[in-house]
């Protein structure tokens, strides 16, 4: 089920792991491999992991399993699974045939989030454990700056894009659109090219699914950024591209933190002024306001 000691460097590097997590994660897996009790929980993992249809808009979460992990590899034995989880996940992408360098790009997420770990904590883990799970089971890809993941229509939202005119209804296939983090700047002229990609990848790859729209869930689409940053910029223009699907009342202060400064929990007297985007943030939680998470559409293919 694990990968073979002798092939685990490279294969950790094919997933884009920080270097200096490599000679640990190595360690880990010869303790693990000893460990009988700790290999079921791998496989009752990945059986969990693979369970239920896929893109049902609600992929399954591992954290309790997690959470049983043995002391010392508590950090990363999530890591483990999915490499558990990897010869299926291949298989999936070859069935579908996926381009073997979006498989690549888009499994690379996981060492994405163990650099985003590394600069939070100083240490080799993973950081946000559920979210791959969409990537393993075959229900995200990364496709040029964005990434897309396959799921279906809620209640609010289906209504909200039904009465602009569109053929959709709660349970019909819908993409949501994430952004993730250290892959350059949001410019247009990329996410232009992320929704060109996707309108031929899902059309040649997934054609029974035939999505009417694109949403995203994103404090990056809260009106409020536009009083703090120009109509040219990049944000304000990933803005425009979409038409309001609703609007939350429950503040979100710790997204907008956690994406921009790398730690949620950071003091917000003390967060820098370096770039527009800090400034804004940092400034107008300063002046007692509030962030919230902003959802967007636009049809799909795009107009």
């Amino acid at each position: 089920m694990l990968p073979d000691a002798d092939d685990l460097p490279e294969l950790l590097l094919d997933l884009a792991v920080p270097h200096e997590d490599i000679n640990e994660l190595v360690a880990g897996r010869r303790r693990l491999a000893g460990d009988p009790g700790a290999l079921r929980l791998v496989r009752e993992c990945v059986q969990e992991l693979f369970r239920g249809p896929e893109a049902a808009g609600h992929p399954p979460g591992l954290d309790n399993l997690f959470a049983s992990a043995p002391a010392g590899l508590d950090g990363t034995f999530a890591v483990y699974v999915f490499l558990a989880a990897l010869p299926t996940t291949l298989a999936r992408h070859r069935e579908r045939g996926i381009p073997a360098a979006v498989t690549r790009r888009t499994l690379a997420d996981l060492g994405r989030q163990m650099a985003i770990h590394r600069r939070r904590h100083g240490s080799a883990g993973l950081q946000a454990r559920n979210w791959l799970v969409r990537h393993f089971r075959g229900e995200l890809y990364q496709l040029g700056r964005l990434q897309f993941e396959r799921a279906r229509h809620g209640q609010r939202t289906s209504a909200v894009i039904a009465a602009a005119g569109l053929d959709v209804a709660p349970g019909t296939p819908c993409l949501n659109l994430h952004i993730p983090d250290f892959h350059g700047p949001l410019t247009p002229s990329a996410c232009d090219r992320s929704v060109a990609l996707a309108r031929e990848f899902f059309a040649r790859h997934f054609p029974e699914e035939r999505p009417r729209a694109a949403l995203c869930h994103s404090w990056l689409l809260d009106p409020q950024l536009r009083r703090y940053l120009p109509a040219h910029s990049n944000i304000v223009r990933f803005q425009d591209r979409f038409r309001v699907a609703r609007e939350d009342t429950e503040p979100a202060d710790t997204e907008p933190v956690q994406f921009v400064f790398g730690d949620p929990d950071l003091p917000v007297a003390e967060l820098p002024r370096r770039t527009s985007v800090e400034r804004a943030v940092g400034d107008h939680l300063r002046a007692g306001g509030h962030w919230y998470i902003g959802h967007g559409w636009f049809p799909f293919p795009a107009e």
